[in-house]
């Protein structure tokens, strides 16, 4: 193609990767081994100049784009005033300014407190902090197939060991774990009777009155982009609003128009006692945030949340500038369009390939299992639960130059996540070098 000046990978990511062996712990992993020197809407520009089509952003991070000019605007400016001087020292103008944008955005009408971090892995474990602080409990429920960071609570609150538990531990305990609606291995379970097999579990074995929080992906993200059924959310809600219970909405990778809504939440009116942040808050900075009823945030004493970087003012103005170009834009129609553009195409997919995945939820016995997703997070998985499959579907569309992404459990998922920004045409010869690929599977 055109957009590729060398064989994959050219002399100059050689060249850096026999750098990288000698200087950088083999525990690190990189999905492709090419070296990115610049970057643009939807394409990724490595050091020998290939450009390649970034369907993956970071993993969700990018979303307005890599740079945005409003994000890259905001922290030069930052930048020249000032760097950092942690706001539990002296504060600034900009922390405030993202906890009052984050109070108006998460889901909810009432009044909203938030306090901010470094990662998504730190927002998980603050927000365990204070449903743990706030209700005087301490069990934790989390889903089969979940995925919440690589700290030791999280990779406890992680379902999936290698590579993200495995020889790590012991890890922190209570933190109770059951099975998550998952529509296309279910057996036809509604979103309700999948709730209540969940919450059954957790009332015989842990005790209602036990729990501090249930924390809960409302698509899930590493663990397959699973979307629950419909009303799945809504009773785990219900169940914790009865019993006293916080729940703790992960938006760590849905959030921020991500799904074609501000949050995941919105698409089932779910409001979260607790929503964690991070990812595409901030245009590719690390920021996170924990946001929440005022009453629940406030009740943690002085001086319990906060950390060095948590909120660093070059990030906070990148959040800023971001969480602008996203209003200015509408970059939750912009996912929405890229639903309605990919997703029929998917689906057609599966159909070429012997597969009867044409809507969610359906089981099929040809090569794609089901097609799935909402908005800019969209995924196919392979029938055959191993990852040999999408491994081979996801190296050729590399060799091809356009970064796709596996996940889940069992390895045989291929995700997207676009720029919520991406040219069109740069999106449709994307989705054209993973038809191709998946066909060549089959051919």
């Amino acid at each position: 193609m055109t957009r590729l000046r060398t064989a994959l990978p050219g002399p100059r990511s050689l060249e850096l990767a026999s750098r990288r062996t000698s200087a950088v712990a083999q525990g690190v992993g990189s999905t492709l081994p090419l070296y990115i020197e610049s970057a643009e809407d939807g394409l990724l520009v490595d050091v020998d100049g290939n450009r390649l089509i970034d369907l993956g952003s970071g993993i969700a991070v990018t979303s307005v784009g890599n740079p945005a000019p409003a994000v890259a605007e905001a922290v030069h400016a930052q930048i020249d005033r000032f760097s950092h001087t942690c706001f539990m020292i002296t504060p600034y103008e900009g922390y405030v300014e993202v906890c009052e944008a984050l109070n108006e955005l998460v889901p909810g009408d009432h009044e909203k407190r938030s306090a901010l971090f470094n990662s998504g892995a730190e927002a998980v474990e603050n927000a365990v902090k204070i449903a743990r602080h706030a209700t005087g409990r301490t069990a934790v429920v989390v889903f089969e197939h979940a995925y919440h960071g690589r700290t030791n609570l999280t990779m406890a609150l992680t379902s999936k060991n290698m590579p993200y538990k495995h020889g790590f531990g012991p890890f922190a305990p209570e933190v109770h774990r059951v099975p998550m609606s998952y529509p296309y291995r279910d057996g036809g379970l509604s979103g309700a009777e999948a709730a209540a097999r969940a919450i059954d579990l957790v009332e015989k074995q842990v005790g209602a009155t036990n729990v501090a929080c249930v924390l809960v992906e409302p698509i899930q993200g590493e663990g397959g982009f699973v979307v629950p059924a419909p009303g799945f959310l809504g009773a785990l809600s219900a169940w914790c609003t009865a019993t006293g219970a916080l729940l703790v909405a992960d938006e760590i990778q849905t959030g921020f128009c991500r799904t074609g809504s501000w949050f995941a939440s919105d698409h089932e009116g779910l409001v979260p006692d607790l929503v964690t942040t991070a990812k595409g808050i901030a245009g590719g900075l690390p920021l996170a945030a924990v946001t929440g009823r005022a009453d629940l945030m406030d009740s943690v004493h002085v001086g319990g949340l906060g950390g060095t970087y948590g909120g660093n003012p070059v990030a906070c103005a990148a959040a800023l500038g971001a969480i602008r170009t996203m209003r200015d834009l509408d970059l939750s129609a912009a996912a929405r369009r890229i639903e309605g553009a990919v997703l029929p195409r998917l689906r057609a997919l599966a159909e070429k390939t012997g597969s009867s995945a044409a809507s969610a939820g359906s089981t099929s016995t040809g090569l794609i299992g089901d097609v799935r997703g909402r908005g800019a997070m969209l995924a196919i998985e392979f029938a055959e639960p191993t990852p040999e499959i999408a491994g081979r579907v996801a190296k050729a569309c590399h060799a091809a130059g356009v970064v796709v992404l596996t996940c889940g459990t069992y390895g045989n998922v291929v995700r997207l996540l676009p720029p919520l920004v991406i040219p069109d045409d740069l999106l449709a010869e994307g989705v054209d070098v993973l038809e191709e690929a998946v066909l060549g599977v089959i051919a």
